[in-house]
């Protein structure tokens, strides 16, 4: 039983590690997002960090409508990696975790 626990902490500071190196990896994935015509452009980490944005010229002339490109495009991409941070932290933690029996009910 004691060794069963051991190795189950063993087995979580393991998992604990792999979800640390999944997010520095999470840094170097990156996410582009656009407006339909192209005139606004973002680029996220799928850690949500803001690397880049492009805005075309002729958006600086119209305040509300770049407002609306901003919110519109910024949700799109802040989505896009949201999706693809939780998914590959799930795996990690999923892969890590020890057999219970029952235990998968509760989609981890």
């Amino acid at each position: 039983m004691f060794g069963d626990l051991m190795g189950m902490m063993g087995k979580l500071k393991e998992t604990q590690q792999k979800i640390e190196e999944t997010k520095k990896r999470l840094d170097h994935i990156l996410i582009d997002e656009q407006s339909n015509d192209g005139l606004f452009k973002v680029t996220l980490t799928a850690n949500r960090t803001v690397k880049s944005i492009e805005i075309d010229p002729s958006l600086l002339e119209d305040k509300e409508q770049l407002e609306d490109y901003f919110i519109l495009v910024m949700n799109k991409a802040i989505q896009k990696a949201t999706n693809v941070n939780e998914a590959e932290l799930a795996a990690v933690a999923k892969e890590g975790m020890p057999n219970i029996p029952g235990l998968d009910r509760f989609n981890i």
